[in-house]
């Protein structure tokens, strides 16, 4: 008989898919690293699984513990069902910009959520990541995961995303594109591909409000860019010692508009029901149309589920409202 031992079992090891129509376009092979087949419907499963473990073997994480993390809903996910295995309990804080779908499942899977503004600076004392700081330190037996600063993200994508890509394709592939907010996902995976071929490009997904493209590119923090955007998951106003920028090549930024109307896109042309940072994805990819030849193979990877994004870029008068559809 095959079967896992428990729902963490079946992380990892998720299909390559070809894209089709939306890349028509585009003289290559276009292939999509497919993370919603995790248990938790996202790519941070896996983190969120090394992050506990790592946590656990060097004593951070203790026996009945409370994992506490600012999170946009992934995270906190992956944490949830690990910790329902490992007997944890869990705090989420989460930006009031992210979808209430995804509040609503991290209840559902037993944690208690609570909500900061979006609007705020990173060090003001109501944004999430102070939020998070602040009841790590007045919750006893609590353990505040980190996951912008966590090595132990980047590692999980090291160990394992990177290498099923690369086995996966054989050793063919020639690009690497991911949207980028934590940084685990591309720095892990990039720095395994460019082991195995040093040729291999790794791009970065930015969005408008996010200083990572113009940081990568002139080395200047640029607090000017920094406004409130709608994409979920990706960019940052902060600098997280898991973006790794040596390994990133390029960034190229997609509006929110856009990242809203490829959303929809994959689901209603390919199939492939994803997250609004899939639609950034697969957006920035025929923006760097330039960059391909024929022989290309070009793994994009969607991160999560759009049973997360019903009430918003599934919702066509959410989209009316926010001026994306006529």
């Amino acid at each position: 008989m095959k079967y896992a031992n428990n729902i963490l079992e079946t992380i990892g090891n998720t299909p390559l898919v070809k894209l089709n129509k939306l890349t028509a376009e585009l003289p290559c092979l276009v292939l999509s690293k497919y993370e919603t087949f995790n248990p938790g419907n996202s790519v941070k499963d896996r983190m969120a699984l090394q992050m506990i473990e790592d946590a656990e073997a060097d004593g951070r994480l203790k026996p009945g513990g409370t994992i506490i993390e600012g999170t946009s809903g992934n995270t906190g996910m992956g944490l949830a069902l690990a910790a329902i295995i490992k007997g944890y309990k869990c705090i989420f804080v989460m930006a009031d910009k992210q979808s209430k779908e995804k509040v609503d499942i991290l209840k559902a899977v037993g944690a208690e959520v609570v909500v900061c503004p979006t609007a705020v600076e990173p060090e003001d004392p109501r944004s999430y990541y102070s939020v998070s700081k602040r009841l790590s330190t007045e919750i006893e037996n609590s353990w505040y995961v980190n996951q912008y600063d966590n090595p132990s993200n980047a590692k999980a994508h090291y160990q394992s995303t990177g290498p099923e890509i690369w086995e996966q394709t054989d050793g063919k592939i020639t690009h690497f594109v991911v949207g980028v907010g934590t940084g685990g996902t591309i720095s892990g995976v990039g720095k395994y591909l460019k082991e195995q071929n040093p040729n291999i490009k790794v791009w970065g997904i930015d969005t408008y409000g996010s200083v990572f493209k113009k940081y990568h590119e002139t080395g200047i923090f640029d607090e000017n860019e920094i406004y409130p955007y709608v994409t979920e998951g990706i960019g940052e106003d902060i600098l997280p010692k898991n973006v790794d920028f040596s390994i990133i090549d390029g960034f190229t930024k997609v509006t929110d508009k856009d990242a809203a109307v490829y959303t929809q896109r994959l689901s209603k042309e390919e199939g492939m029901f994803l997250g609004n940072s899939a639609g950034a994805a697969i957006k920035g990819v025929l923006q760097l149309k330039e960059h391909f030849t024929k022989d290309d193979v070009v793994v994009v990877l969607f991160h999560d589920h759009g049973s997360r994004y019903v009430g918003k870029m599934f919702n066509d008068d959410w989209m009316r409202k926010m001026g994306y559809i006529d």
